[in-house]
């Protein structure tokens, strides 16, 4: 690519300072499942396990090689993306960060926090219509556009791009799988709707960006990366259609009835 790159620094001070925020959703994580324990039935290990891949996936796009090679190489962004946007709200959704705030406040606080769950605001952004918009619609803006090339040049932009890939992405998760305290519920028929939607406009993009690259990104490398955004996606989406269908599969089994002779 032909861009001034966006620098973000360098050097282990540098490489430290952008870690920081991942070592602190870990720690604070393990520590609101600490207090929760002490009332409540012990957290899931598994669940810590979900939180902690999470954050480390989401951190292999900012910190480390990929991120540095991402800033030129389309290819090595592209891999960044899958970690960002689609592996890591996978696996923090899992994590059911707001089932454990709920367990770890106080009961006048937890129905507070119910009352924003339960926000107008809330609703719109956690609709699957919305989110859906919001991850795949965002997705098409920044590589059909000029936004993908000026994000490159400017550090802001850049920031702005990747919090929203990734807060979209989790949004999107969790508006599909029901894992955390959903007060806005939709039909699994709708949300399998807008899952199939989503997958298709998804799996589109990644041939256009193989056919059309983006502004300033060679050929070569954009077909590339739309190979891996194509297949490596995929790979995500069975997964997250795979629990869909275990969730769906489970609500809709016929309970046991039990009958008592006397």
């Amino acid at each position: 690519m032909e861009h001034n790159h966006v620098h973000h620094g360098s050097g282990p001070s540098f490489e430290i300072s952008l870690a920081l925020p991942f070592v602190l959703a870990v720690l604070i994580y393990i520590l609101l499942a600490l207090v929760s324990n002490r009332r409540h039935k012990r957290w899931p290990f598994y669940r810590y396990l979900y939180w902690i891949f999470g954050v480390l996936s989401a951190s292999i796009a900012l910190i480390g090689p990929i991120a540095n090679l991402a800033h030129e190489n389309f290819t090595m962004h592209m891999v960044g993306h899958l970690f960002l946007g689609m592996l890591a709200p996978l696996l923090l959704v899992h994590a059911a960060p707001m089932t454990l705030l709920m367990r770890t406040l106080s009961v006048g606080s937890a129905r507070r926090l119910s009352r924003v769950l339960k926000s107008l605001p809330v609703s719109i952004y956690c609709h699957p219509v919305v989110a859906s918009i919001l991850n795949i619609g965002g997705l098409w803006v920044l590589y059909t556009t000029e936004l993908y090339s000026l994000m490159q040049d400017n550090l802001l932009l850049h920031i702005v791009v990747h919090t929203h890939v990734f807060l979209a992405g989790y949004l999107y998760t969790l508006s599909i799988l029901y894992i955390d305290p959903a007060p806005h519920r939709y039909s699994y028929i709708f949300r399998a709707v807008m899952l199939i939607l989503s997958l298709a406009a998804h799996g589109i993009l990644s041939k256009y960006i193989y056919a059309h690259p983006p502004v300033g990104v060679p050929s070569e490398q954009a077909e590339t990366g739309g190979m891996i955004m194509y297949y490596g996606g995929d790979m995500v989406e069975l997964v997250l259609i795979f629990l869909f269908c275990q969730q769906w599969y489970k609500a809709a089994r016929p309970r046991t009835v039990v009958s008592i002779t006397q």
